[in-house]
């Protein structure tokens, strides 16, 4: 059974949490519109934290560990650090996630869920996953 969740003004770790317990329990699960998923907090802390992960691992060097920029990229990501990654039923669970920026024409017209735990009333700061993406310079937003 596939999931399509619309992750449009979901917060992002609750968003990850549901979607890493799913795939572990083997659904297979696809994320759309993850460019605007929230991420809660002041912004410039926010792209601090997300620089120096992606200043950590030095492409040019060949070092890692090698941290995406891209909106999808950084959000199957953070599913991955909550998942047995070094395991094989982690690695396996982390093939049956697929995460799209934006809505690809075979999922437009299909039935999409929105958790309930992953949806809350943002009254503070805070800043999405194509901000971010934006910031660090991705080109696909």
């Amino acid at each position: 059974m596939v999931t399509i969740i619309d992750g449009k003004g979901l917060i992002h770790g609750r968003l990850a949490g549901i979607v890493a317990k799913r795939i572990m329990d083997g659904e297979d699960v696809v994320v759309v519109n993850s460019e605007s998923i929230i991420i809660t907090g002041e912004r410039e802390m926010i792209f601090g934290e997300f620089k120096a992960k992606v200043d950590r691992g030095d492409a040019t060097k060949r070092k890692g560990p090698f941290y995406p920029r891209r909106a999808d990229l950084m959000f199957k990501r953070c599913v991955r650090g909550m998942i047995p990654w070094k395991s094989t039923s982690g690695r396996e669970a982390y093939r049956r996630l697929h995460v799209f920026v934006g809505v690809p024409k075979q999922f437009a017209d299909v039935q999409m869920e929105r958790p309930e735990y992953a949806v809350r009333e943002i009254t503070g700061k805070y800043t999405t996953l194509g901000a971010v993406a934006k910031f660090l310079g991705s080109n696909v937003r």
